[in-house]
C-alpha cells in the first residue's frame, strides 16, 4: 500500500488523503470555481517558469532562515489560510498549527476556522489571522479584539471574496458540514447555512461583505496595530493602493482557483505587483505551490515567501499532526535541495537568478 512507504514529496500525499476521506469532503478542497480552468492554470503557470542556475559558487550548507513581516522565520514559507481543517482531521487547525511550529513557519488562521483563535494561538506556532469582512462592522471589531487578545502577531485582509465562488463538485454534492464542525471565530448561528444541504446547492458561506472598499481598508489599518497584509491581489494597480493605505506586504492570489475562474495564474502576476511596488512592501505568492521548486521559482521572481494550501492539508488527512510535521520538514528538504542545485546558499540570493518563461 502507499502508505506503507515514506512519502517523498508532497504530491504523496495527495492520493493517500484520496483514499481516506470521504468524496464529497475530497472535492471541497481539491475543487476550483466554474469551470476550473484558474485551478489548472495555477500548475502550468508555475512549470512554465524556469529557473537558470548559477554554478561554481562554492554552495556548502544551505541557510532557509528568512524574515517575514520583520519576524524570522525557518524558511520564506507559511501554512496558507484554510477553512474548516476538522473536516480532514479531528485535531484540525491544532495540529497543523502545531506543526507549523515545530518547522518554524507562520500559521496563518483562517475567520472560517473549525477552532477558536485562542486555541489556535496555543498550539505552538506564531499565528497570522486571516479575516474575512463580515457584514456588520461591530462583528469586524469584536474579532480584531480577539486576534489582539490571542497574540496574533499579524493580521490578513482576503480582499477577492465578495461573494463564494461557483463551486460545481460541491453543487452536485450538495455538500455541507457536518455538524461538530463549525466556523468556530463566528457568533452562534453565522454559519446556519453550510450545515443545511440540498440538491445542487453548495451551503458553505458565511456573512460576508459583498461592498468593500479602499475605505475599510484604511479603517482597519487604523484599528489594529500588527502588520498588515492584503491577499488576493491580482492586479498591480490594486497592489499599489493596498501600499497607499498601508498594507506591509500583499499576497499575489487566485485564491487556488476557487474565486474568479478564467483570472491567470498568481505567478503570471507576480512579476508585474513587483515591480508596481518595489521595495515599499513584501509580496507573496499564494496558490498552486506544491513542492521546494515552485518556492525557488517564486523566489527567483521576486517574492519574499509563498504561503502553501493543499498539500499541507492532504497531509493532515493521512496523518494529523506527525504527518503534516512530515510534510513541512518535506518541502523544507526540497527547497533545501532546490537551492544548493541552483547555486543560492540562501533565499535571499534566489531573488538574483534569472528565469525564462517556457512553453
Amino acid at each position: 500500500m502507499l502508505t506503507d512507504r515514506p512519502a517523498v514529496s508532497l504530491d504523496d500525499y495527495t492520493e493517500r488523503a484520496r483514499a481516506v476521506l470521504p468524496p464529497e469532503v475530497w472535492d471541497y478542497v481539491a475543487g476550483g470555481s466554474a469551470a476550473e480552468v484558474t485551478l489548472a492554470a495555477n500548475r502550468r503557470g508555475l512549470d512554465r517558469v524556469a529557473v537558470l542556475p548559477r554554478v561554481l559558487r562554492g554552495v556548502g550548507a544551505v541557510d532557509l532562515r528568512t524574515r517575514l513581516l520583520g519576524r524570522p522565520y525557518a524558511m520564506p514559507v507559511g501554512v496558507a489560510p484554510m477553512a474548516y481543517q476538522r473536516l480532514l482531521h479531528p485535531d484540525g487547525e491544532l495540529a497543523l498549527a502545531a506543526a507549523a511550529g515545530a518547522a518554524g513557519v507562520p500559521y496563518v488562521a483562517s475567520t472560517l476556522a473549525s477552532t477558536p483563535i485562542e486555541q489556535i494561538t496555543g498550539a505552538g506556532a506564531e499565528v497570522w489571522f486571516q479575516l474575512y469582512w463580515l457584514r456588520e462592522r461591530a462583528m469586524v471589531r469584536d474579532l480584531l479584539d480577539r486576534v489582539v487578545a490571542a497574540g496574533c502577531r499579524a493580521l490578513m485582509l482576503t480582499v477577492d471574496v465578495p461573494v463564494l465562488g461557483r463551486h460545481p463538485r460541491d453543487l452536485r454534492n450538495a455538500f455541507r458540514l457536518p455538524a461538530d464542525v463549525v466556523a468556530a471565530n463566528l457568533p452562534d448561528g453565522r454559519d446556519a447555512l453550510a450545515h443545511a444541504g440540498a440538491p445542487g446547492v453548495a451551503a458553505v458561506a458565511a456573512s460576508f461583505a459583498p461592498a468593500l472598499r479602499w475605505a475599510d481598508l484604511a479603517w482597519l489599518r487604523e484599528q489594529v496595530d500588527l502588520p498588515l497584509v492584503v491577499k488576493g491581489v491580482l492586479d498591480p494597480r490594486d497592489a499599489v493602493e493596498a501600499v497607499r493605505v498601508g498594507a506591509d506586504a500583499v499576497v499575489v492570489s487566485n485564491h487556488g482557483g476557487r474565486q474568479l475562474d478564467g483570472a491567470p495564474a498568481s505567478i503570471t502576476m507576480l512579476p508585474e505587483v513587483l515591480d508596481a511596488v518595489g521595495d515599499r512592501c513584501q509580496v507573496l505568492l499564494d496558490s498552486g505551490v506544491r513542492g521546494g521548486t515552485d518556492v525557488l521559482r517564486a523566489l527567483a521572481l521576486g517574492a519574499a515567501g509563498v504561503l502553501v494550501g493543499r498539500p499541507l492539508l492532504w497531509a493532515l488527512a493521512v496523518g494529523g499532526q506527525p504527518t503534516a510535521r512530515d510534510a513541512l520538514a518535506l518541502l523544507a528538504a526540497e527547497l533545501t535541495d532546490a537551492l544548493t542545485l541552483a547555486g543560492c546558499p540562501d533565499p535571499a540570493a534566489a531573488g538574483e537568478l534569472r528565469t525564462v518563461e517556457v512553453r
